[in-house]
Order: structure tokens, then C-alpha cells, then sequence
């Protein structure tokens, strides 16, 4: 991909997608971290879960996401969290 996508853009694009990794009661492991950058590279962009049982914020845990896994958080919503590759995103 060599242009840049807008919010819009990804959310259209992630909206199209399932969940292909789950965040259950133990939280953000390393093994999820890795899980998410094998992820990204492969396909640019991810949706995670979260189970509502883990007693976490979402947003708390997204920021923790993306600040370890080095990627962007487009989106939050309900359990659902959106990832991309920083690479293709728009500041």
C-alpha cells in the first residue's frame, strides 16, 4: 500500500473483518503482543476482543496495546479494539 488512509477509510475496512485475537481474564500477555505484530504484518489491520469478564477499560487497554505492540489504535468500540500498522494510518 503506498497511500495513506483516514480514520474512515480503516474503520470502513476493519468493519468488514472478525475479531482474530481474544483478550480474556489473564489480560495483555507478551504472547498477545507477539500474536498482534505477526498479525499486522501479515494483514495491516487487526480487530481485537476483550472479554468484559477481564475487569478492564478498553481504552486503557488499547493504549497498552499499541504503545507495546508499536501500532495504532483507530478505534474503540464496545470490547472490540482496531489496529493497524502505523504505516498505512494518517497522523
Amino acid at each position: 500500500m503506498s497511500t495513506k488512509l483516514s480514520k474512515k477509510e480503516l474503520v470502513k475496512r476493519g468493519s468488514t473483518i472478525d475479531p482474530t485475537i481474544h483478550v480474556g481474564k489473564e489480560g495483555v500477555s507478551d504472547g498477545v503482543i507477539e500474536e498482534i505484530k505477526t498479525q499486522i504484518k501479515r494483514a495491516k489491520i487487526v480487530k481485537v476482543k476483550m472479554l468484559p469478564a477481564a475487569g478492564e477499560d478498553i481504552k486503557d487497554v488499547a493504549a497498552d496495546i499499541a504503545n507495546r505492540a508499536g501500532v495504532k489504535c483507530v478505534e474503540t468500540r464496545g470490547f472490540t479494539i482496531l489496529l493497524c500498522d502505523p504505516k498505512i494510518a494518517e497522523n
